[in-house]
């Protein structure tokens, strides 16, 4: 049995995390840490864990041999230093980092450790996603050419209501939007599925902002991306799609366009299909993530100690650097706001659709 230990308390921990360890033989949840103790120990009366920690040696000094990472991003950083020093491996929720010199770091450190350090794309292990992975690879639908990914959702709303019924601003959205924006913080599952779908990297690619809000990143944004193989993806994340609705609505689907056919899944719908020359088959459709099957993969992992197809650092560290650029170059290309409708963007020279792509280098 695998002792494990997860940093960071909150929700992604309560929700995605907890339950999925405790459902793989092999695992056991040993052990819990969080700045907030109270958390740790509500959460670890909640689950039955055996132990939770108010200080972070006596967390990675208690027996745990791995430890999930599901901090805020801006302290991936130092839960990755501080477990690397304790030589125990881990898994960190995506971003990997706030920036790539950090990732980089992160990733030297655990290596020199003799650890592995794995990123959380847990929508790798969907069997949707894993269904698509295998007749791409089957040429089911012929040479993929196009995937459109699109993810465009509410991120719980705009505001909520405090103790004294007053409106104030989502404090998970502000931090969402202060640590990168949507293609940074949900995006780079996209990214990460067009990469291993496609197994091709990426050399050039076009990030375009739109401005529902004054953050400094968009919140709502597209990316496309151009790979070796010849492929192009379209990936589009919002954090403002029916944000201030009263009845909110999500927006999730992936199209995979091949020269013989579509591969296409849609979340809200529960639809999967393959439609090419021979026909339509209407496929088993399953949740976007599975939480579950990435611990199944990380027990494999542990167990052979090499990463079989577990997201390495690597993999997280190419995709947040996809993500930060794309963010990056959207902001500095912003449009200047329209004097006749103060929603409404226009070029600030008029008839530019866009400047050259910015290539991109990751390999090597």
């Amino acid at each position: 049995m695998i002792k494990i230990g997860i940093i960071g308390c909150g929700s992604i921990a309560e929700f995605g995390h907890i339950p999925a360890i405790q459902k793989v033989a092999g695992l056991q949840l040993y052990a819990l840490y969080d700045r907030d103790f109270s958390r740790a120990y509500q959460m670890q009366r909640q689950f039955q864990i055996p132990h939770a920690y108010p200080t972070e040696e006596e967390f990675f000094s208690s027996g745990i041999e791995a430890v999930i990472v599901c901090t805020p991003a801006p302290i991936h950083y130092k839960n990755v230093m501080d477990a690397a020093k304790y030589r125990k491996h881990v898994l960190c929720e995506k971003p990997l980092g706030m920036n790539e010199e950090e990732m980089v770091e992160m990733e030297k450190v655990m290596k020199n450790a003799g650890r592995m350090l794995f990123t959380g794309f847990n929508y790798r292990f969907s069997q949707s996603a894993k269904d698509i992975h295998r007749l791409i690879r089957e040429k089911a639908i012929g040479e993929v050419r196009l995937l459109r990914l699109i993810y465009n959702w509410h991120l719980h709303g705009k505001w909520h209501w405090n103790e004294n019924g007053e409106r104030v601003d989502s404090e998970l959205r502000v931090g969402r939007m202060i640590e990168g924006g949507p293609m940074v913080d949900c995006g780079v599952h996209q990214i990460d599925l067009a990469r291993w779908w496609l197994d091709s990297e990426v050399v050039w690619q076009q990030g375009i902002g739109v401005w529902l809000d004054d953050y400094e990143a968009p919140d709502h944004m597209y990316l496309h991306m151009a790979h070796n193989c010849g492929a192009h993806t379209m990936v589009e994340m919002s954090f403002s799609y029916n944000t201030t609705s009263k009845e909110h609505r999500t927006n999730f689907q992936y199209e995979i366009i091949g020269t013989d056919g579509v591969i296409r899944y849609n979340r809200e719908e529960h639809s999967f299909e393959l439609r090419n020359s021979h026909g339509t088959q209407y496929l088993p459709w399953h949740p976007e993530k599975s939480f579950t099957g990435m611990y199944e993969e990380l027990l494999k992992a542990l167990q052979n100690e090499t990463p079989g197809d577990m997201p390495t650092a690597d993999d997280g560290i190419i995709a947040t650097k996809i993500a930060k650029t794309a963010t990056d170059q959207a902001i500095r290309e912003r449009d200047n706001p329209s004097t006749v409708c103060p929603s409404t963007k226009v070029k600030a020279e008029v008839g530019r659709l866009y400047d050259k792509e910015v290539p991109m280098d990751f390999v090597d």
